[in-house]
């Protein structure tokens, strides 16, 4: 679902221009970031149509995506992920064949990689070093779009490879924030930390006031509005989980409290296999057809009864 921006203020030359794309199974955005000066765009974490149940893959999502692309007649240059999505799959692949661009991920992805290439019992030929992405950044990394500069910043604590990007005046954070009435992303996957996490999170609220902050999941609390977009200052105010009145110490209580009430995401499994690997599906086997492995009691679940979420 294509949403509109909240005002139509004049962005300048040095800004991008963002648009927002809903899917509604997995509650995530993914965006379209252009630069004015140009037609140079990237898009952030991308979503597969992936029913579990039947196996079936289909491209709705990101069909809407690419319509929007060819319509403005733009030119993919990255196609951002801000980490190993547990809820949902990427179509970053699919999107690179129809429209090119290079697909890029924290240089960390190597650590989640052995992780849960161990958890799936990979083999060797599932490679650990990242190779199956285009790029992978460092902390503080510069990348170009056009006329834009992007800075990659290291962002771990929900995952080891989380990454936030700061384009111009603009900061995608992941599951990394939600909106001030959500809080924070859980912090309980595999080689996630409560504390790492925080301290990423207080990274990000020392930027300028002004920058416009765009979050990957709403989960809609109290039935309210879907939103997508807030400001650096309003998360320092606001936030539920980080406001000045919490401090280390009570947002890692409150946090570790919150995720032994969280059921696994539904689609974590087939998520990690995927998407570990560039969004690109597992090798095929002799009979020509590609399966995802369930790993029993492989993933902590307490509790069952809980509404599966990334917060």
């Amino acid at each position: 679902m294509l949403l509109k921006q909240k005002n139509n203020a004049t962005i300048e030359q040095a800004n991008p221009h963002v648009v927002a794309f809903f899917e509604p199974n997995s509650s995530t955005f993914s965006y379209v970031v252009r630069d004015c000066g140009s037609n140079h765009c990237a898009i952030v974490d991308s979503v597969l149509d992936f029913d579990y149940s039947s196996g079936h893959v289909s491209y709705q999502c990101a069909d809407e995506i690419i319509e929007h692309v060819e319509e403005m007649q733009l030119e993919v240059i990255l196609l951002l992920e801000t980490h190993v999505h547990a809820d949902h799959l990427s179509a970053a692949p699919y999107l690179q064949q129809r429209l090119g661009g290079k697909i890029a991920i924290s240089k960390n992805i190597k650590q989640v990689q052995h992780e849960f290439g161990s958890l799936f019992n990979e083999g060797d030929d599932f490679c650990r070093d990242g190779s199956q992405f285009d790029i992978l950044l460092d902390h503080q990394e510069l990348f170009e779009i056009g006329g834009l500069r992007g800075t990659a910043i290291a962002t771990p604590g929900h995952t080891p490879a989380c990454m936030s990007f700061l384009i111009g005046d603009a900061l995608f954070v992941g599951d990394t924030l939600f909106m001030p009435d959500s809080g924070t992303a859980r912090a309980d996957f595999p080689g996630g930390d409560a504390r790492i996490l925080y301290r990423s999170i207080m990274s990000l609220l020392s930027l300028s006031d002004d920058i416009r902050m765009f979050i990957c999941h709403d989960y809609q609390p109290e039935g309210r509005v879907l939103e997508y977009a807030t400001t650096v200052v309003e998360q320092r105010q606001d936030n539920i989980h980080v406001n000045p009145s919490i401090s280390e110490s009570d947002f890692v209580e409150l946090r570790e409290a919150r995720d032994k009430q969280l059921s696994m995401p539904k689609l974590i499994l087939p998520s990690l296999q995927v998407n570990m690997r560039a969004a690109f599906f597992p090798p095929t086997e002799d009979n020509q057809v590609c399966y995802l492995k369930v790993p029993i009691s492989g993933l902590r679940v307490d509790s069952q009864n809980s509404p599966a979420s990334s917060i």
